[in-house]
């Protein structure tokens, strides 16, 4: 069997597709996988790693810049032509696109050299590619119930669940002592997102201050990029650690008490998947607000405790943390919310369609 898979610029989708074709080697032996992604962004770095071939394509996201997006009209011209090739050499029996702007080249190719398509939309609200790309496919795979409406497709629409929940119950526990943490000390992970966030970093400061005073430790993932700034003149509590990114984090969550995180959907069905009582606080600054959305449908059926980012200080995050910490019942209530949640088979359900499609 022979798939094509793209999907790219963040984690969130990276990941599920990671994910989806771990599956997929998993169940077909005799595999071939090509990757395509873009030329600039992260995943030209993460897949190769991975060992699986990799082909780039030059192409760009709209912005306000129209000098810009002239020329990314051309960059998806050619890169389509280019994904033509690539497919008339590699013969696929299926391409699965798995969100990014880097898809709609890649799928528009598929669906014009009559191969099977498959995408996957990770949030509530879908981004712009899956929308434009939905008619060129014959399946689609969502995460949330309510993504269905959106799609305007005579392709089958599947409710999948996000590949990322089985996958961290497969990644390796981590300790906490080889982070510098207490094993005996309850711990509270701070996730500010992937790509981190300069506002969320600087509404969690005053709180760091204060936790100096708590008998639990707190570990702060700012982000790559926002890490220095982050740092820049601070002295935190001997409990508040910081790191700028830690490789395979899903395992350090095992060894969480209570976790703070973005709504991203990837991190969220982790969430739910390791049954971890959560406060999410959904990035404002996304397209759509999807992960305003994303926490909204999760936070009413009470799997999480959800604060917008206009909403937080110090006082009311330090509350609700002692709340999950101290409220065994709150908790109970939580983990029992998540796992009517969870759906720990998604990677399985999506292999499971495309072979019956193909």
């Amino acid at each position: 069997m022979k798939i094509i898979v793209s999907a790219g610029g963040s984690f969130g989708h990276i990941n599920p597709a990671l994910a989806i074709i771990k599956k997929f080697q998993e169940k077909e032996k005799d595999l071939e996988v090509l990757y395509i992604g873009t030329h600039n962004r992260m995943e030209k770095e993460i897949v190769p790693k991975e060992g699986i071939p990799y082909e780039e394509i030059e192409i760009y996201g709209f912005t306000k810049n129209m000098k810009r997006n002239f020329k990314n009209i051309g960059c998806i011209y050619h890169a389509t032509k280019k994904v033509e090739k690539i497919i008339d050499k590699f013969q696929p029996d299926v391409v699965i696109g798995v969100g990014g702007y880097v898809t709609y080249p890649v799928l528009k190719a598929a669906h014009k050299k009559h191969v099977k398509t498959f995408i996957h939309e990770q949030n509530s609200i879908p981004g712009k590619s899956n929308k434009m790309i939905a008619r060129y496919a014959d399946l689609i795979g969502v995460t949330f119930q309510t993504s269905k409406s959106y799609f305007k497709t005579k392709g089958k629409i599947v409710y999948t669940g996000h590949p990322c929940g089985a996958q961290a119950l497969l990644e390796p526990k981590l300790n906490k002592s080889d982070f510098g943490l207490s094993k005996t000390k309850k711990l509270v992970i701070v996730m500010a997102g992937s790509l981190g966030s300069s506002s969320l970093n600087r509404k969690m400061k005053e709180m760091l201050y204060q936790v100096g005073r708590e008998n639990f430790e707190v570990l702060y993932v700012t982000g790559k990029a926002n890490y220095e700034e982050f740092m820049e003149g601070k002295k935190f509590p001997d409990n508040v650690f910081v790191r700028p990114y830690i490789d395979h984090l899903v395992g350090l969550l095992k060894s969480a008490d209570v976790v703070i995180s973005r709504a991203g959907a990837a991190s969220l069905y982790e969430l739910i998947a390791l049954h971890i009582p959560s406060i999410i606080v959904p990035s404002p600054n996304v397209a759509n607000n999807h992960q305003y959305y994303n926490a909204k449908e999760m936070s009413e059926k009470g799997a999480f405790v959800m604060i917008e980012e206009k909403n937080l200080n110090a006082a009311l995050i330090l509350q609700k943390i002692k709340e999950m910490l101290d409220d065994s019942a709150k908790r109970i209530e939580l983990i029992q919310n998540m796992k009517k949640l969870s759906i720990l088979d998604s990677s399985e359900i999506i292999y499971r369609e495309i072979k019956e499609m193909i």
